[in-house]
């Protein structure tokens, strides 16, 4: 008797290990080979999202109005928009956040978390913090811009990252031309 639930187990710890197996291969190569059609592999599942698709990455969080943290070949890597400077909202030192800054972070993280999109780089593609410097393109739009349009940013160029800072003074004069 005690054999054959020994056996029984044995059996049924074999069977889910094949299931689990098959499931993680399926997941793992079936959206290549066409095994699974698209979107059916929930997004905690999908590995794939991951990485650049059609020249788009994955925006994981926001840190705040002008930084976000990208899912970029495996891998998060922090992304600071160039041309721009929100106001802080996530200082460690309490008192140098502001309200505006929180509302540029929220404008920031209703616009791009959860969606994939367009990193462009200048001269530099990286800060002394290791950062990513980039464009960043929602739906073809430049969001860098819409921060300068929407006044939730203000012009901030560091050389040699000039690339459209012609487009951003005359966003910021044309802004402030209206006030």
């Amino acid at each position: 008797m005690a054999k054959r639930r020994r056996r029984r187990n044995n059996k049924n710890r074999l069977i889910s290990i094949v299931i689990t197996l098959v499931i993680v291969v399926t997941i793992t190569y079936g959206r290549d080979s066409g095994l699974i059609p698209e979107g059916l592999i929930p997004d905690w599942l999908d590995d794939q999202s991951s990485s650049v698709e059609n020249g788009k990455v994955y925006c994981d969080r926001v840190v705040d109005g002008d930084t976000v943290v990208v899912l970029l070949n495996g891998k998060k890597e922090k992304v600071r928009m160039i041309g721009i400077d929100t106001p802080e909202s996530v200082h460690p030192d309490k008192s140098r956040n502001t309200p505006i800054g929180k509302i540029a972070s929220k404008y920031t993280r209703d616009n791009l978390e959860g969606k994939y999109v367009t990193l462009e780089t200048d001269v530099q593609e990286r800060d002394k913090y290791g950062r990513i410097l980039a464009y960043v393109y929602l739906d073809d739009k430049m969001f860098n811009k819409t921060l300068l349009e929407e006044g939730l940013a203000k012009l901030m160029t560091i050389p040699p990252n000039v690339k459209y800072a012609d487009d951003f003074k005359k966003i910021e004069a044309e802004r402030e031309s209206k006030n």
